[in-house]
């Protein structure tokens, strides 16, 4: 018979555990999740994994990830534009570098772009621009 792994749980993820368990001994019957609690289950999620941290602050794991779906859906844009055009600056020369750059992000959209020339700074500005980082 397989035996279980004792997987370690991160001091971040085990405090938001914590905090579920105070909030079950002390709710009323049949008494939502506060937003707060929430809240820090979307961040745990967003670190940790939906799976992971379903299972351990046991709540339900389509709740969850419909939850981590939404704040994703929520910073991509503020503007409510999914996508803009970046220009990129052409290398000239002989040796030109290139690579293959594939990105996804935690709600499923991905990209892949063949660039050749590019310098370093210019592939950090891509992805953050993808992901929805302000530079």
């Amino acid at each position: 018979m397989p035996r279980k792994k004792n997987v370690e749980i991160p001091v971040p993820l085990e405090r938001t555990r914590q905090r579920f368990e105070q909030w079950r001994r002390t709710r009323k019957a049949r008494t939502r999740i506060p937003e707060s609690l929430w809240d820090a289950a979307v961040r745990m999620a967003n670190r940790y994994g939906i799976c992971r941290t379903s299972k351990v602050l046991r709540v339900a794991y389509y709740a969850l990830k419909e939850r981590v779906e939404k704040e994703a859906n929520a910073t991509l844009s503020p503007n409510g534009n999914q996508a803009k055009f970046i220009e990129l600056p052409v290398a000239s020369g002989v040796d030109i570098p290139e690579c293959t750059l594939e990105l996804e992000d935690t709600a499923g959209a991905k990209m892949r772009i063949h660039v050749r020339g590019l310098a370093v700074p210019d592939l950090v500005a891509l992805s953050r621009s993808f992901w929805g980082v302000e530079q």
